[in-house]
């Protein structure tokens, strides 16, 4: 009790130090109260962030905008068409002979996998043997990679020739054993 009418007395007799003592506390209640909201703020704003995220992850907000986005770039379906795995295979068949062909490269042998392991997941393989100019074997693998159907290089063998008189003069045809693959979905 001594000590509350101590504490009494101190301020009654300081209008200033009592005016003080309140502006601190009410500072200090206020700052608590900008920093907690700050803090909400913040929450808020970062699980936005992780629920558009996830959102684009399971393809439904923006997936309008995006496959619009990604049609205008590369036009087609991202899995291989047809009505059964073999029609499939000759699709995926023509999708790389003409990605070859288009570089100015040829097919020299090809078998496509259509009762692997793979198949039971949807996936349908193929190896290629071509040859195309060294130059050109770049542009064949971006656009197999970066065109539709989405298309999956899963090996890729390089036979450089021997160097001889007649390749000194610049790069010459390169062998290219292709392993590709891309998903089939069946009934669709």
């Amino acid at each position: 009790m001594a000590s509350e009418t101590t504490a009494a007395r101190w301020l009654t007799s300081s209008p200033l130090i009592a005016v003080m003592l309140y502006l601190t506390v009410t500072g200090g209640l206020l700052l608590m109260a900008g920093l907690s909201m700050a803090d909400v703020i913040a929450h808020r704003q970062a699980l936005a962030q992780t629920s558009d995220l996830l959102d684009q992850l399971r393809g439904r907000k923006g997936a309008a905008k995006n496959a619009a986005v990604l049609s205008a770039e590369h036009p087609g379906t991202p899995f291989l068409e047809g009505p059964t795995v073999t029609v499939a295979g000759a699709n995926l068949l023509q999708r790389v002979a003409a990605a070859v062909g288009s570089q100015g490269g040829s097919v020299q042998s090809s078998q496509v996998d259509v009762s692997g392991a793979q198949t039971k997941d949807g996936f349908v393989g193929l190896v290629v043997s071509c040859e195309l100019d060294q130059p050109a074997l770049q542009k064949v693998l971006y656009d197999l990679e970066a065109g539709m159907p989405f298309l999956f290089v899963d090996q890729l063998d390089v036979q450089v020739p021997q160097a001889t008189a007649q390749n000194e003069a610049g790069p010459g045809r390169v062998r290219v054993i292709l392993g590709v693959s891309g998903q089939w979905q069946a009934g669709k």
